[in-house]
Protein backbone atom coordinates (compact mmCIF):
# COMPACT_ATOMS: atom_id res chain seq x y z
CA UNK A 1 0.00 0.00 0.00
CA UNK A 2 1.46 3.45 -1.13
CA UNK A 3 1.76 6.41 1.41
CA UNK A 4 -0.62 9.36 0.29
CA UNK A 5 0.51 12.57 2.68
CA UNK A 6 -3.10 13.07 2.86
CA UNK A 7 -5.53 14.26 5.72
CA UNK A 8 -9.16 12.97 5.51
CA UNK A 9 -12.24 13.82 7.76
CA UNK A 10 -15.31 12.14 7.45
CA UNK A 11 -18.98 13.52 7.80
CA UNK A 12 -21.66 10.67 8.10
CA UNK A 13 -24.02 10.07 10.84
CA UNK A 14 -24.53 6.38 9.73
CA UNK A 15 -22.12 4.57 11.60
CA UNK A 16 -22.02 2.10 9.23
CA UNK A 17 -21.74 4.41 6.44
CA UNK A 18 -19.29 6.29 8.23
CA UNK A 19 -17.23 3.12 9.01
CA UNK A 20 -17.18 1.73 5.71
CA UNK A 21 -15.69 5.67 4.21
CA UNK A 22 -12.69 6.05 6.83
CA UNK A 23 -11.67 2.54 5.47
CA UNK A 24 -11.62 3.05 2.16
CA UNK A 25 -9.40 6.24 2.70
CA UNK A 26 -7.06 4.10 4.83
CA UNK A 27 -6.71 1.26 2.69
CA UNK A 28 -6.33 4.18 -0.11
CA UNK A 29 -3.33 5.07 1.73
CA UNK A 30 -4.03 7.88 3.06
CA UNK A 31 -1.72 9.54 6.44
CA UNK A 32 -4.73 10.49 8.32
CA UNK A 33 -8.00 9.64 8.54
CA UNK A 34 -11.06 10.32 10.82
CA UNK A 35 -14.96 10.36 11.60
CA UNK A 36 -17.23 11.90 12.83
CA UNK A 37 -20.77 12.17 12.86
CA UNK A 38 -22.42 15.78 12.40
CA UNK A 39 -20.72 19.60 11.86
CA UNK A 40 -20.40 20.80 15.60
CA UNK A 41 -18.49 17.21 15.99
CA UNK A 42 -16.46 18.33 12.85
CA UNK A 43 -15.37 21.73 13.82
CA UNK A 44 -14.59 20.32 17.12
CA UNK A 45 -12.04 18.23 15.66
CA UNK A 46 -10.65 20.61 13.36
CA UNK A 47 -10.72 23.13 15.64
CA UNK A 48 -7.92 20.72 18.15
CA UNK A 49 -6.22 19.02 14.71
CA UNK A 50 -5.98 21.72 12.55
CA UNK A 51 -6.29 21.70 8.64
CA UNK A 52 -7.28 18.90 6.49
CA UNK A 53 -6.78 18.50 2.67
CA UNK A 54 -10.33 16.21 2.35
CA UNK A 55 -13.73 16.31 3.56
CA UNK A 56 -16.44 13.72 2.69
CA UNK A 57 -19.77 15.30 3.47
CA UNK A 58 -23.37 13.53 2.60
CA UNK A 59 -25.78 15.81 0.94
CA UNK A 60 -28.91 14.57 1.73
CA UNK A 61 -32.23 14.61 -1.09
CA UNK A 62 -34.52 16.64 1.65
CA UNK A 63 -33.76 18.81 4.02
CA UNK A 64 -30.81 22.00 4.41
CA UNK A 65 -28.37 19.99 6.77
CA UNK A 66 -25.86 18.88 4.72
CA UNK A 67 -25.56 22.28 2.57
CA UNK A 68 -25.30 23.71 6.03
CA UNK A 69 -22.30 21.35 6.89
CA UNK A 70 -20.68 22.05 3.29
CA UNK A 71 -20.92 26.19 4.31
CA UNK A 72 -20.06 26.05 7.96
CA UNK A 73 -17.09 23.56 6.77
CA UNK A 74 -15.23 25.88 4.28
CA UNK A 75 -16.12 29.33 6.52
CA UNK A 76 -13.45 27.57 8.89
CA UNK A 77 -10.38 27.74 6.03
CA UNK A 78 -9.28 24.82 7.53
CA UNK A 79 -10.84 22.64 4.55
CA UNK A 80 -9.08 22.54 1.03
CA UNK A 81 -11.16 20.54 -0.71
CA UNK A 82 -14.67 18.44 -0.83
CA UNK A 83 -15.60 15.33 -1.71
CA UNK A 84 -19.66 15.07 -2.11
CA UNK A 85 -22.12 11.97 -1.54
CA UNK A 86 -24.81 13.05 -3.39
CA UNK A 87 -27.69 11.68 -5.66
CA UNK A 88 -28.96 15.45 -6.73
CA UNK A 89 -29.75 16.72 -10.14
CA UNK A 90 -26.84 17.93 -12.41
CA UNK A 91 -27.65 21.52 -11.97
CA UNK A 92 -28.02 21.46 -8.16
CA UNK A 93 -24.66 19.84 -8.03
CA UNK A 94 -23.23 22.10 -10.71
CA UNK A 95 -24.48 25.18 -8.31
CA UNK A 96 -23.41 23.91 -4.99
CA UNK A 97 -19.80 23.22 -6.99
CA UNK A 98 -19.92 26.93 -7.86
CA UNK A 99 -21.10 27.49 -4.21
CA UNK A 100 -17.93 25.82 -2.97
CA UNK A 101 -15.79 27.79 -5.59
CA UNK A 102 -16.85 30.86 -3.99
CA UNK A 103 -16.19 29.66 -0.62
CA UNK A 104 -12.79 29.19 -1.43
CA UNK A 105 -13.10 25.13 -1.23
CA UNK A 106 -11.95 23.09 -4.12
CA UNK A 107 -14.42 20.50 -5.36
CA UNK A 108 -12.59 16.77 -6.15
CA UNK A 109 -16.45 15.22 -7.51
CA UNK A 110 -19.40 13.21 -6.56
CA UNK A 111 -19.79 9.62 -4.86
CA UNK A 112 -22.27 7.19 -4.37
CA UNK A 113 -22.67 5.65 -0.69
CA UNK A 114 -21.82 3.98 0.62
CA UNK A 115 -18.10 4.82 -0.56
CA UNK A 116 -16.32 2.55 -3.16
CA UNK A 117 -12.41 2.37 -3.60
CA UNK A 118 -12.51 2.91 -7.03
CA UNK A 119 -14.30 5.90 -7.01
CA UNK A 120 -12.12 7.53 -4.25
CA UNK A 121 -8.60 6.22 -6.03
CA UNK A 122 -9.77 8.20 -8.97
CA UNK A 123 -10.43 11.60 -6.63
CA UNK A 124 -7.26 11.30 -4.66
CA UNK A 125 -5.50 11.17 -7.99
CA UNK A 126 -7.06 14.19 -8.84
CA UNK A 127 -6.45 15.73 -5.46
CA UNK A 128 -2.44 14.48 -6.02
CA UNK A 129 -2.69 15.86 -9.85
CA UNK A 130 -3.60 19.21 -8.92
CA UNK A 131 -1.46 20.12 -5.73
CA UNK A 132 1.47 18.67 -6.62
CA UNK A 133 3.45 19.25 -9.62
CA UNK A 134 4.92 16.38 -11.49
CA UNK A 135 4.84 13.51 -8.53
CA UNK A 136 7.25 15.11 -6.35
CA UNK A 137 5.51 14.00 -2.77
CA UNK A 138 5.32 17.00 -0.29
CA UNK A 139 4.96 16.59 3.14
CA UNK A 140 2.44 17.46 5.14
CA UNK A 141 4.32 19.55 6.96
CA UNK A 142 5.63 21.88 4.09
CA UNK A 143 1.71 22.04 2.84
CA UNK A 144 0.64 23.37 6.20
CA UNK A 145 3.87 25.79 6.88
CA UNK A 146 2.97 29.46 6.25
CA UNK A 147 6.34 31.44 5.05
CA UNK A 148 7.26 34.41 6.38
CA UNK A 149 7.77 37.35 4.44
CA UNK A 150 11.45 37.36 4.83
CA UNK A 151 11.39 33.58 3.68
CA UNK A 152 9.82 34.58 0.24
CA UNK A 153 11.77 37.47 -0.42
CA UNK A 154 14.80 34.94 0.32
CA UNK A 155 12.64 32.68 -1.62
CA UNK A 156 12.57 34.94 -4.85
CA UNK A 157 15.93 36.20 -4.63
CA UNK A 158 17.87 32.72 -4.87
CA UNK A 159 15.25 31.86 -7.62
CA UNK A 160 13.84 29.08 -5.04
CA UNK A 161 10.78 29.97 -6.94
CA UNK A 162 10.93 28.67 -10.96
CA UNK A 163 9.46 29.07 -14.15
CA UNK A 164 7.54 26.24 -15.03
CA UNK A 165 6.00 25.36 -18.55
CA UNK A 166 2.67 23.88 -19.56
CA UNK A 167 1.47 24.18 -23.62
CA UNK A 168 -1.42 24.66 -24.99
CA UNK A 169 -1.93 23.00 -27.79
CA UNK A 170 -3.90 21.76 -30.74
CA UNK A 171 -6.38 19.53 -30.05
CA UNK A 172 -6.49 18.01 -33.72
CA UNK A 173 -3.10 17.82 -34.39
CA UNK A 174 -1.59 18.04 -30.86
CA UNK A 175 1.11 20.75 -31.84
CA UNK A 176 2.22 23.19 -29.16
CA UNK A 177 3.85 26.65 -30.16
CA UNK A 178 2.74 28.74 -26.47
CA UNK A 179 3.56 27.37 -23.11
CA UNK A 180 1.88 29.39 -19.47
CA UNK A 181 4.38 30.28 -17.36
CA UNK A 182 3.81 28.61 -14.05
CA UNK A 183 4.88 29.24 -10.14
CA UNK A 184 6.71 26.63 -8.62
CA UNK A 185 8.75 26.59 -5.23
CA UNK A 186 11.63 24.08 -5.50
CA UNK A 187 12.23 23.74 -0.99
CA UNK A 188 15.37 22.83 -0.19
CA UNK A 189 13.67 21.21 2.82
CA UNK A 190 10.24 19.28 1.38
CA UNK A 191 11.01 19.99 -2.73
CA UNK A 192 8.36 21.02 -5.14
CA UNK A 193 5.38 23.45 -3.33
CA UNK A 194 2.50 24.10 -6.08
CA UNK A 195 1.07 27.91 -6.11
CA UNK A 196 -1.75 26.81 -3.02
CA UNK A 197 1.42 26.82 -0.74
CA UNK A 198 2.87 30.68 -1.24
CA UNK A 199 0.63 32.68 -3.59
CA UNK A 200 -1.58 33.46 -1.54
CA UNK A 201 1.04 34.27 1.23
CA UNK A 202 3.09 36.83 -1.83
CA UNK A 203 0.03 38.46 -2.41
CA UNK A 204 -0.42 38.53 0.96
CA UNK A 205 3.30 40.48 1.70
CA UNK A 206 2.61 42.10 -1.35
CA UNK A 207 5.66 40.18 -3.42
CA UNK A 208 3.48 39.74 -6.22
CA UNK A 209 5.03 42.14 -8.40
CA UNK A 210 8.72 40.61 -7.41
CA UNK A 211 7.49 37.17 -7.82
CA UNK A 212 6.14 38.31 -11.56
CA UNK A 213 9.45 39.44 -12.51
CA UNK A 214 11.98 36.86 -11.29
CA UNK A 215 9.36 34.54 -13.24
CA UNK A 216 9.44 36.25 -16.13
CA UNK A 217 13.73 36.70 -16.24
CA UNK A 218 13.54 32.87 -16.23
CA UNK A 219 11.05 32.28 -18.76
CA UNK A 220 12.73 34.78 -21.18
CA UNK A 221 16.18 33.17 -20.78
CA UNK A 222 14.17 29.97 -21.55
CA UNK A 223 12.36 31.36 -24.38
CA UNK A 224 15.83 32.64 -25.62
CA UNK A 225 16.96 29.25 -25.32
CA UNK A 226 14.26 27.61 -27.15
CA UNK A 227 14.39 29.87 -30.28
CA UNK A 228 18.54 28.84 -30.50
CA UNK A 229 17.21 25.31 -30.89
CA UNK A 230 14.68 25.90 -33.10
CA UNK A 231 11.25 26.22 -31.39
CA UNK A 232 9.40 29.29 -32.16
CA UNK A 233 7.46 29.83 -29.46
CA UNK A 234 5.18 32.19 -27.23
CA UNK A 235 4.55 32.54 -23.36
CA UNK A 236 1.52 33.32 -21.48
CA UNK A 237 1.73 34.94 -17.89
CA UNK A 238 -0.19 35.15 -15.14
CA UNK A 239 -0.92 38.69 -14.04
CA UNK A 240 -3.35 40.34 -11.20
CA UNK A 241 -5.86 42.79 -11.80
CA UNK A 242 -3.90 45.06 -9.53
CA UNK A 243 -0.66 44.49 -10.72
CA UNK A 244 -1.58 46.05 -14.05
CA UNK A 245 -2.02 49.22 -11.79
CA UNK A 246 1.47 49.66 -10.96
CA UNK A 247 3.45 52.59 -12.66
CA UNK A 248 6.80 50.71 -12.81
CA UNK A 249 5.05 47.25 -14.86
CA UNK A 250 5.51 48.56 -18.22
CA UNK A 251 9.05 50.02 -18.30
CA UNK A 252 10.27 47.11 -16.05
CA UNK A 253 8.63 44.57 -18.81
CA UNK A 254 10.06 46.64 -21.81
CA UNK A 255 13.25 46.53 -20.55
CA UNK A 256 13.27 42.44 -19.78
CA UNK A 257 12.18 42.07 -23.37
CA UNK A 258 14.98 44.55 -24.59
CA UNK A 259 17.93 42.75 -22.55
CA UNK A 260 16.79 39.16 -24.04
CA UNK A 261 15.65 40.54 -28.24
CA UNK A 262 12.13 39.16 -27.60
CA UNK A 263 9.16 40.80 -29.52
CA UNK A 264 5.83 41.88 -27.29
CA UNK A 265 4.22 39.82 -29.60
CA UNK A 266 5.39 36.88 -28.03
CA UNK A 267 3.83 37.23 -25.08
CA UNK A 268 0.45 37.09 -23.49
CA UNK A 269 -0.84 38.48 -20.16
CA UNK A 270 -3.68 36.36 -18.58
CA UNK A 271 -6.07 38.17 -16.07
CA UNK A 272 -8.23 36.13 -14.07
CA UNK A 273 -11.70 36.96 -14.61
CA UNK A 274 -13.12 37.45 -10.87
CA UNK A 275 -9.96 40.38 -10.57
CA UNK A 276 -11.66 42.43 -13.10
CA UNK A 277 -14.89 43.51 -10.87
CA UNK A 278 -13.85 47.22 -11.08
CA UNK A 279 -11.49 48.27 -13.63
CA UNK A 280 -9.87 51.46 -12.85
CA UNK A 281 -8.49 54.00 -15.76
CA UNK A 282 -4.91 52.76 -14.68
CA UNK A 283 -5.65 49.27 -15.13
CA UNK A 284 -7.38 49.98 -18.57
CA UNK A 285 -4.80 52.08 -19.40
CA UNK A 286 -2.17 49.33 -19.15
CA UNK A 287 -4.36 46.98 -20.89
CA UNK A 288 -4.24 49.29 -24.20
CA UNK A 289 -0.58 49.64 -23.48
CA UNK A 290 0.01 46.23 -23.87
CA UNK A 291 -2.12 45.15 -26.68
CA UNK A 292 -0.66 48.54 -28.30
CA UNK A 293 2.71 46.67 -27.77
CA UNK A 294 1.78 43.75 -29.79
CA UNK A 295 1.23 41.58 -26.71
CA UNK A 296 -1.85 39.06 -26.33
CA UNK A 297 -4.81 39.37 -23.27
CA UNK A 298 -6.52 36.71 -22.25
CA UNK A 299 -9.90 36.58 -19.61
CA UNK A 300 -8.27 33.59 -17.22
CA UNK A 301 -10.81 31.30 -15.91
CA UNK A 302 -13.66 32.79 -18.26
CA UNK A 303 -17.31 31.04 -16.86
CA UNK A 304 -16.43 31.28 -13.08
CA UNK A 305 -16.31 34.85 -12.30
CA UNK A 306 -18.83 38.18 -12.96
CA UNK A 307 -19.84 40.74 -15.36
CA UNK A 308 -18.40 38.06 -17.93
CA UNK A 309 -20.04 39.61 -21.57
CA UNK A 310 -19.43 43.45 -20.09
CA UNK A 311 -15.71 42.96 -19.62
CA UNK A 312 -15.55 41.16 -23.31
CA UNK A 313 -17.10 44.52 -24.70
CA UNK A 314 -15.25 47.00 -22.66
CA UNK A 315 -12.01 45.20 -22.01
CA UNK A 316 -9.25 44.88 -25.19
CA UNK A 317 -8.92 40.83 -24.91
CA UNK A 318 -7.86 38.77 -27.63
CA UNK A 319 -7.82 35.23 -25.91
CA UNK A 320 -10.69 33.20 -23.56
CA UNK A 321 -9.70 30.58 -21.40
CA UNK A 322 -12.68 28.24 -20.98
CA UNK A 323 -12.09 27.37 -17.10
CA UNK A 324 -11.69 23.55 -16.61
CA UNK A 325 -15.04 22.49 -14.85
CA UNK A 326 -16.67 22.90 -18.11
CA UNK A 327 -14.57 20.20 -19.81
CA UNK A 328 -14.32 18.08 -16.36
CA UNK A 329 -18.20 16.77 -16.94
CA UNK A 330 -18.21 17.18 -20.63
CA UNK A 331 -19.56 14.04 -21.56
CA UNK A 332 -22.44 13.84 -19.05
CA UNK A 333 -23.38 17.32 -18.71
CA UNK A 334 -25.40 19.14 -21.31
CA UNK A 335 -25.02 21.91 -19.86
CA UNK A 336 -21.27 22.52 -20.00
CA UNK A 337 -21.49 21.54 -23.80
CA UNK A 338 -23.79 24.44 -23.88
CA UNK A 339 -21.56 27.13 -22.18
CA UNK A 340 -18.63 25.48 -24.33
CA UNK A 341 -20.76 25.73 -27.45
CA UNK A 342 -22.20 29.71 -26.87
CA UNK A 343 -18.63 30.52 -25.67
CA UNK A 344 -16.95 29.69 -29.09
CA UNK A 345 -19.52 31.53 -31.33
CA UNK A 346 -19.33 34.50 -28.86
CA UNK A 347 -15.57 34.33 -29.70
CA UNK A 348 -16.16 33.85 -33.29
CA UNK A 349 -18.08 36.77 -33.23
CA UNK A 350 -15.42 39.12 -31.30
CA UNK A 351 -12.87 37.75 -33.20
CA UNK A 352 -11.36 36.20 -30.41
CA UNK A 353 -9.26 32.75 -29.59
CA UNK A 354 -10.72 30.35 -27.48
CA UNK A 355 -8.27 28.00 -24.83
CA UNK A 356 -10.56 24.99 -23.30
CA UNK A 357 -8.14 24.15 -20.24
CA UNK A 358 -8.65 21.08 -18.02
CA UNK A 359 -8.05 18.09 -21.04
CA UNK A 360 -7.27 15.16 -19.47
CA UNK A 361 -8.82 12.53 -21.16
CA UNK A 362 -8.76 11.53 -24.87
CA UNK A 363 -12.41 11.67 -24.44
CA UNK A 364 -12.53 14.89 -23.33
CA UNK A 365 -10.47 15.99 -26.83
CA UNK A 366 -13.24 14.30 -29.06
CA UNK A 367 -15.99 15.97 -27.38
CA UNK A 368 -14.44 19.37 -28.03
CA UNK A 369 -13.38 18.83 -31.57
CA UNK A 370 -17.43 17.87 -31.83
CA UNK A 371 -18.16 21.03 -30.27
CA UNK A 372 -15.46 22.94 -32.69
CA UNK A 373 -12.49 23.68 -30.23
CA UNK A 374 -9.28 24.05 -31.40
CA UNK A 375 -7.04 24.61 -28.47
CA UNK A 376 -6.71 23.34 -25.16
CA UNK A 377 -4.58 23.03 -22.34
CA UNK A 378 -4.41 19.95 -19.64
CA UNK A 379 -2.65 16.53 -18.73
CA UNK A 380 -3.60 14.76 -21.96
CA UNK A 381 -0.88 17.10 -23.54
CA UNK A 382 1.87 17.85 -20.81
CA UNK A 383 2.12 18.43 -17.05
CA UNK A 384 3.75 21.55 -15.95
CA UNK A 385 7.35 21.17 -17.04
CA UNK A 386 10.71 23.13 -15.40
CA UNK A 387 12.57 24.40 -18.14
CA UNK A 388 14.67 21.24 -18.78
CA UNK A 389 12.24 19.15 -19.17
CA UNK A 390 10.54 21.28 -21.44
CA UNK A 391 13.08 21.47 -23.24
CA UNK A 392 13.32 18.05 -23.99
CA UNK A 393 9.80 17.50 -24.58
CA UNK A 394 9.76 20.01 -27.46
CA UNK A 395 12.44 18.05 -28.95
CA UNK A 396 10.41 15.07 -28.43
CA UNK A 397 7.78 16.80 -29.91
CA UNK A 398 9.45 17.80 -33.09
CA UNK A 399 10.87 14.41 -33.56
CA UNK A 400 7.19 12.98 -33.65
CA UNK A 401 6.10 15.45 -35.88
CA UNK A 402 3.75 17.20 -33.01
CA UNK A 403 0.77 14.66 -32.77
CA UNK A 404 -0.86 13.51 -29.80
Amino acid sequence: MSFLPIRVLVVEEHPFKQLVATQVFKDSGCEWVMGVADVAAALELLDRTGPVDIVLCTLKEEGLQGLTTLEALSRTRWVRSMIICSSHAQDLHDAIERMLGLLGVSFLGYVDAPVRAAAIAVLLTRYLETTVANGHPVSRQARHTRASKARLEHAIARDELKSFFQPKFNLMTGKSDSLEVLARWEYPQFGVLPPADFLAQAGRFGLMDELFFSLLEQALAFLQTAQEQGHVLSLAFNLEAGQLACKSLLPRLCAALERYAIPPSRLTFEITESGLLEVSPGVLQTLIRLRMMGAGLSIDDFGIGYSSLERLCQLPFTEIKLDARFARDLETSSRNRAVISSTLALAQALDMAVVVEGVEHESQRQGLLKLGCELGQGYLCARPMSATRALAWLGMKSVSCGTL
